[in-house]
């Protein structure tokens, strides 16, 4: 009985940040960008340039930081969308019938999986944090970027309407502590 209490109450939290951050905090630029900046392709520029970083940075060696920066968000990946999203069955704010005139669904459509966690913040921040572990040597303060960067992709799932907070902000907490788990691995057989 408690824990259904406990669970009303978050249910309840979380959909009131949706709609403050779905539909109270928004503008017309961020309605153009943040669709965009949440699709992987827009991302693929930073990919290359990474990738090409490593390489010239480590030489025969960058195959073991690419194979560990793929098995991080491999790992999130198959975590988040095949097992936590098939188990807890969560209905996306987009499809949600209680929510119906109060979402604003900037993609045109809403993806069939469930919602929680956000598989995009999950990947995200495994690879972000995996890559501020492995690269604050040479980047120094400006590692943080790499956090927030996945910071605001997840945030565009919000914004857009796929995913509630709680969403994401479960599915960042299971990326970074994949990125954190890998970048002691990489660190330590590297």
């Amino acid at each position: 009985m408690m824990f259904l209490s406990i669970w009303q109450t978050l249910d309840s939290w979380d959909r009131t940040m949706f709609q403050f951050f779905n539909g109270q905090l928004t503008n017309s630029f961020f309605d153009k960008i943040a669709p965009v900046w949440r699709e992987p392709g827009t991302w693929i520029p930073l990919y290359i340039s990474i990738l090409i970083y490593i390489i010239i940075k480590f030489k025969k060696q960058s195959w073991k930081w690419i194979l560990a920066f793929v098995l991080s968000v491999s790992i999130s990946d198959i975590i988040s969308s095949h097992i936590i999203k098939d188990w807890i069955g969560r209905i996306r704010p987009c499809s949600e019938p209680l929510l119906i005139g109060h979402c604003r669904s900037l993609l045109g459509w809403c993806p069939s999986s469930g919602s929680f966690t956000s598989s995009h913040a999950s990947n995200h921040f495994a690879m972000g944090v995996f890559m501020f572990y492995t690269m604050q040597r040479f980047f120094g303060k400006f590692a943080y970027i790499f956090i927030a960067w996945a910071a605001t992709i997840a945030y565009a799932q919000v914004y857009v309407g796929v995913h509630y907070p709680f969403d994401v902000l479960g599915g960042a907490l299971l990326g970074t502590m994949i990125g954190k788990l890998m970048s002691m691995g990489y660190r330590k057989y590297s």
